[in-house]
């Protein structure tokens, strides 16, 4: 679960620094996490699905970009993990419909 915690925390720091570098403000953010797991020994996680839900000044395409980024660039957590996994993420932004994220 550690494992877990770390990849959750890594993404959302990323997803708030990138947001107010921006100059957006961030009111509130939340991430949950689930995830799924092989039955077999290790037992390592074979998909992954992140919600994030905050309260910001930033529009959806913002929010999108700074998952991508996250992803694709900086999460360190998420980039020591083996790359066959599968990572979803969804967003819900106060007072707008959640949905997936690319």
């Amino acid at each position: 679960m550690a494992l877990a915690s770390a990849l959750a925390g890594c993404m959302a720091i990323d997803v708030v620094h990138i947001l107010t570098r921006g100059r957006f403000v961030v009111r509130s953010f939340s991430t949950r996490l689930t995830g799924r797991r092989t039955d077999s020994e290790p037992r390592r996680f074979v998909a992954i699905d992140l919600s994030f839900a905050l309260d910001a000044s930033a529009p959806r395409e913002q929010v999108d970009r700074a998952i991508a980024l996250s992803r694709e660039k900086y999460c360190s957590v998420w980039h020591s993990l083996r790359q066959d996994i599968e990572l979803t993420t969804h967003v819900s932004i106060a007072g707008s419909d959640p949905g997936p994220t690319p």
